[in-house]
């Protein structure tokens, strides 16, 4: 019998490591950089008690992975030992390359290289720093590997780290409403022409889950303080990279510093591949943090305003709009804000506020189809299996106009 570690997990009760390759990938300082990062990060704003970290989240996709191997398994799909444990490793190392605040860096400290890219990129270090024990988990993870399913696992519609990422931030957030039917789900998997499937008996499970994600989107992902605290934070890097391009003295910590004076892209990623990486690596929430403690008391107007928004919870007003914004409502607000500072109208405009079309699609039959299987063999896509689901109304493409700016009161 393998040896196993055991974590005690809030969502799932006990998780199970085996010692061997899985638990080295665990112990890596790259995964156990992600103990610093937040999953849902700057949603504390409006929930407080979403404060878990991505390391949580990896291991509780890992979890599901377990189970889901486990169940198709029983059901007479072939796995291999060997495809079985990539496959954990892959999904443990899903979310290894992003950066601090989830998506706030990419587009703002760094451009034409995305989180994914980077996981890559750290896969293959940690691959060596393993012996080239990870080949066989990276070609899943590249949807390289000519078992396709198992591909899916880590990245579809129905991936683990979707099942486990709705759970899990529900249970923080304490929004109850996303909380899904993780394990039904899994024990209804199936693969037919090498492709994951539902079985029949799961509709239900899947029309919930649908629905979760939307919810969840809507209510916690792309509510509107959180969104507007991102802006406030994007703002804030923004101007500090712009000082330090104009050689102006910025505090920050060396990994931080690194991506505020050099203009970071996928060619820098490719000519300075070790240093870069190196410095990413480094970066985590405590740095931004740190910075911002010291910028709240810099010379620059701007720079300190949006230091102290951030830290002392004084987030954009946020307007919501149906339509795009008119021009003259939005130049209006800036030179109202260029007036109380004391800045030009081009500064207010560029840091002091944000215009931001959002949209979020529940569910793409173009996109990612979820195929229900019956009994008699024969296969449908939700859209047209569901009796609940109007799946017209779920493809619906809602976009939303948010209007941002610093507040006054």
């Amino acid at each position: 019998m393998t040896e196993h570690k055991i974590v005690n997990d809030p969502v799932f009760g006990f998780i199970k490591i085996p010692r061997g390759l899985l638990y080295d990938i665990v112990q890596h300082p790259l995964m156990q950089r992600l103990n610093r990062i937040n999953q849902l990060g700057l949603a504390s704003v409006v929930y407080p008690g979403a404060r878990h970290t991505r390391f949580q989240h990896s291991l509780g996709a890992f979890h599901l992975m377990s189970e889901a191997i486990l169940s198709l398994q029983q059901k007479g799909n072939f796995i291999f030992d060997s495809e079985a444990e990539a496959v954990q490793a892959a999904i443990l190392m899903h979310d290894i390359g992003h950066g601090p605040f989830s998506h706030v860096l990419e587009n703002t400290l760094i451009r034409g290289i995305s989180h994914e890219d980077i996981s890559l990129l750290m896969m293959e270090q940690i691959n060596r720093d393993l012996n080239g024990q990870l080949n066989l988990a990276i070609s899943i993870f590249k949807g390289e590997y000519p078992k396709g399913f198992l591909h899916q696992l880590i990245s579809s519609q129905l991936d683990m780290d979707r099942l486990d990422y709705l759970r899990r931030d529900s249970f923080y957030t304490g929004v109850t409403e996303g909380n899904i039917g993780s394990a039904r789900i899994i024990k209804m998997l199936n693969v037919v022409n090498d492709s994951l499937v539902v079985e029949s008996k799961g509709i239900y499970s899947l029309e919930n889950y649908l629905t979760t994600r939307r919810l969840m989107y809507w209510q916690v992902y792309l509510h509107k303080t959180a969104v507007a605290c991102e802006k406030v934070l994007v703002n804030t890097l923004m101007r500090a990279k712009e000082l330090a391009g104009q050689g102006k003295p910025v505090f920050a910590p060396p990994s931080l510093e690194y991506f505020l004076r050099n203009e970071i892209d996928a060619s820098w990623f490719q000519n300075h591949g070790e240093e870069a990486l190196k410095m990413y690596e480094d970066l985590d929430d405590a740095d931004i943090w740190s910075a911002m403690k010291v910028w709240k008391y810099s010379d620059d107007k701007i720079l300190s305003t949006l230091a102290a928004d951030m830290l002392n919870r004084r987030i954009f007003k946020v307007e919501v709009h149906e339509n795009p914004v008119e021009e003259e409502h939005i130049n209006g607000i800036a030179e109202d804000i260029a007036r109380q500072m004391g800045i030009s109208t081009d500064d207010a405009r560029r840091y002091m506020m944000s215009i931001n079309t959002i949209q979020k699609d529940m569910y793409n039959v173009d996109d990612d189809s979820i195929t229900i299987l019956y009994k008699d063999g024969s296969t449908k896509d939700i859209s047209e299996a569901s009796e609940l689901l109007n799946v017209q109304l779920l493809s619906k493409k809602i976009r939303k106009y948010y209007l941002c700016y610093q507040r006054f009161e």
